[in-house]
Formats: C-alpha cells, structure tokens, sequence
C-alpha cells in the first residue's frame, strides 16, 4: 500500500481540508488505515502534516487580511466576527479547537490576525490536528 499516489492524495485532501476550501480528509484517510493498518502512523503522519501546513496557510492569509475586513464585499466578516471574539476571549488555547468544522478554519486565520508566534501556533494546532486524526 506504500503507494506514493496514495500519501499524496491524502496530504492533498488533508491541505485542502484545513484551508477555506470545503473538503474532507478523513473518510480517505479512514479507507486508506482499513486498506493498510501496518500504515497507521506514517497515514496519520501524512494527513496530520497536510492539515497543519493547510492551517498555516489561513495563518498567513490572517496576517494580511485586516485591509479587507472594512470592505463591504468581504464575505467572511460575520465568521471572523465570531471567530475573533471566541479567540480574544480563550486565547491561544482556543486553537486545540482548529480541526472542529466551521469553526477551526476560522480560528486559524484569527490566530494571523492577532499575531500568533508562528511556532506555538504550530504546536498547539499540530496536537490538535493531529489528535483529531488519531
């Protein structure tokens, strides 16, 4: 099953899955464990390295998006909104919460927003994400 087209797809669906695009990875990363369960770590490896580096992604497009929050075209306001207030209110530890569905993506950008040190936002989505796939 060590099928380099496989991983791929999988880091892929995973990436995808933690940016705003709407997606999903763990129904081929459920298929692919039953297919091969001796693959079990590096699979959730893949997945969960996909997914981070997806988070990331939202971090960095945090940084920059403050210019267009006062636009009325911007169609995320009501979301960063939400998402601004939970993270201001929780913190940094709100991002254990980044693999939940349409909040986690959110949060992330947030986290640019508010200017997360990039290496803790690493370790706390990086255990979260990963525990999720676990």
């Amino acid at each position: 099953m060590a099928h380099l087209g496989a991983y791929s797809g999988l880091f892929i669906a995973a990436f995808l899955a933690a940016t705003i695009l709407p997606a999903q990875s763990e129904a081929g990363l459920a298929a692919l464990i039953l297919a091969s369960p001796a693959s079990f770590i590096l699979l959730v490896a893949t997945a969960s390295l996909g997914n981070v580096l997806g988070s990331v992604v939202n971090w960095y497009l945090g940084r920059g998006i403050n210019r267009f929050t006062s636009k009325r075209w911007f169609p995320a306001n009501a979301q960063l909104s939400r998402a601004t207030s939970w993270y201001s209110r929780y913190g940094r530890w709100s991002l254990l919460l980044s693999w939940v569905p349409v909040i986690g993506d959110p949060l992330t950008v947030v986290a640019g927003i508010m200017r997360e040190p990039l290496l803790r936002f690493l370790l706390i989505v990086g255990i979260a994400k990963t525990s999720r796939y676990i």
